[in-house]
């Protein structure tokens, strides 16, 4: 069993930066990929970023240049470093562990950024 808890969300003025992180306990790993979804109001679940153990990473194309995504494998931890940051960045962000031999994966509970002036 894994648990994961997130923790610096906001709110932030448009252009700002804010970093994520995501501590997962239990049970945890090497293997596993760590990520970020997000979540608007109205609109579904979508994918920010994903990071294997070995540092591989994958962005949606909204984040890319923007966003960056590191683990420490030390601490089971996975950040997300967001700048740049828009209005239509304002979301739930959940943390999000997938192990290869489990169907489904591990969520976080989410914490929200609001970015707003």
């Amino acid at each position: 069993q894994v648990q994961l808890v997130e923790s610096g969300g906001g709110l932030v003025q448009p252009g700002g930066s804010l970093r994520l992180s995501c501590a997962a306990s239990g049970s945890m790993p090497s293997v596993a990929v760590m990520g970020w979804y997000r979540q608007a109001p109205g609109k579904e679940r979508e994918l920010v970023a994903t990071i294997t153990s070995g540092g591989t990473t994958n962005y949606a194309d909204s984040a890319k240049g923007r966003f960056t995504i590191s683990r420490d494998n030390f601490k089971n931890t996975v950040y997300l470093q967001m700048n740049s940051l828009k209005p239509e960045d304002t979301a739930v962000y959940l943390c999000n562990v997938k192990l290869p031999w489990r169907t489904n994966p591990y969520w976080g509970q989410g914490t929200q950024v609001t970015v707003s002036s």
